[in-house]
């Protein structure tokens, strides 16, 4: 059975009342259809007098904004000549003014299944918004890329929320993003009034690359599925003074620093544990921008050999533990802000917890720290067993 999406299906069988309505639309360019068009093109066409306003996620509209509090503007959409209004930015979630000029507001955006990726809290910050002055919200369902089976972390904390994870839930919480909007409205008490039209044929086993759709890169550092797949636990270091790759044409694969020495940290990695189901290469790179930028950086290249054993969030977490104890003179904590947020370090906002930093500090086995956080993400797969 072909995997159809939420977008396929509104455009082939909308509600009846669809066409009668303003709809807005929150989207970007990687969540295309038919020719590979961006969403807001197609549902134009279809509908060509009710999408009355696009709104963008971090990125922009065209996904051409780099990381971490780089905005967007509000802008016109150059062939619709619709309004884009920016979600990232001066302002986190739509204003009446923005929301009076729609009755729905359809969201169809791309996500990379975990948490810290912002999409995710730009919806429910667009639903809260939602709730407050009465609008409907459709989210148009898609695949989770990395797949719907396998989940890992530790559940954020309350007071650990921000735009990389508003509510609690592992880093790897194998849910669509419509199963989160769901999972959000209802545990989480935004009560908009929602609709799903859910993705159709996709197995929750099925990675991205056998569904048969397209890979747009959703964000400029997220160019492949192999980037989405080491994605949940190489996102940690943004929280550092490592380079995860940006500046090349492997980012989060490719890590590194000037002062690592990559033979001598895969023997102390091999040495205390098993990471299944990846090879670290070992290798030299240069970024063109970002960290350590000119500079030869000593590190890896993640090789993902086996998807099911292998583990993103723990592996990354085993890394970092045994550079800090290898370089604790040059290993350094990123300094705030970040995000948005200016109080708190940039890797306790990604690991939703402080905890999970003082334990690599405190040089607790990574095991230990996972099986401390066992019984939280057992808890999690029982409730979120009524949202798949």
């Amino acid at each position: 059975m072909a995997v159809r999406t939420g977008l396929e299906q509104i455009l082939a069988h909308p509600p009846s009342w669809l066409p009668r309505v303003r709809l807005g639309l929150l989207s970007n360019q990687a969540v295309v259809g038919c020719g590979l068009l961006p969403s807001w093109r197609l549902l134009a066409q279809r509908f060509p007098s009710s999408l009355r306003a696009l709104f963008s996620p971090q990125h922009g509209l065209w996904g051409e904004k780099q990381d971490n509090m780089i905005a967007s503007v509000d802008c016109r959409e150059p062939v619709t000549g619709l309004p884009v209004f920016s979600l990232y930015g001066e302002r986190l979630q739509p204003s009446p003014e923005n929301l009076d000029l729609i009755d729905v507001l359809l969201v169809d955006l791309p996500d990379v299944g975990t948490r810290v990726y912002t999409f995710a809290a730009t919806m429910a910050l667009a639903m809260q918004s939602a709730a407050q002055l009465g609008k409907k919200v459709i989210v148009l369902d898609r695949p989770n890329p990395i797949g719907g089976v396998q989940v890992e972390g530790n559940l954020l904390k309350s007071d650990m929320a921000s735009i990389v994870g508003p509510y609690p839930l592992p880093m790897r919480h194998g849910l669509t993003l419509g199963e989160l909007a769901r999972y959000y409205n209802q545990i989480h008490g935004i009560g908009c009034d929602l609709d799903l039209v859910p993705v159709q044929g996709w197995d929750r086993s099925q990675y991205f690359d056998v569904t048969g759709l397209s890979w747009v890169m959703p964000s400029p550092n997220l160019p492949t599925l192999d980037t989405a797949i080491v994605y949940p636990g190489q996102v940690l270091l943004e929280g550092t003074n490592l380079s995860e790759g940006r500046g090349t044409t492997r980012p989060f694969e490719l890590f590194g620093a000037p002062f690592i020495n990559p033979l001598v940290l895969k023997d102390a990695l091999l040495a205390d544990y098993e990471l299944p189901g990846v090879i670290l290469r070992e290798t030299f790179f240069q970024p063109t921008f970002h960290k350590w930028a000119g500079e030869v950086c000593g590190g890896f290249q993640l090789h993902v050999t086996d998807r099911r054993l292998y583990k993103p969030y723990f592996t990354t977490l085993v890394i970092l533990q045994t550079i800090i104890r290898l370089y604790p003179d040059h290993f350094q904590w990123r300094q705030p802000p970040y995000e948005y947020v200016y109080d708190r370090l940039p890797f306790d906002l990604l690991t939703g917890d402080p905890a999970v930093r003082e334990g690599l500090e405190g040089h607790i086995p990574v095991t230990e720290l996972e099986q401390q956080w066992g019984g939280g993400l057992e808890e999690f797969l029982e409730v979120r067993q009524h949202y798949i």
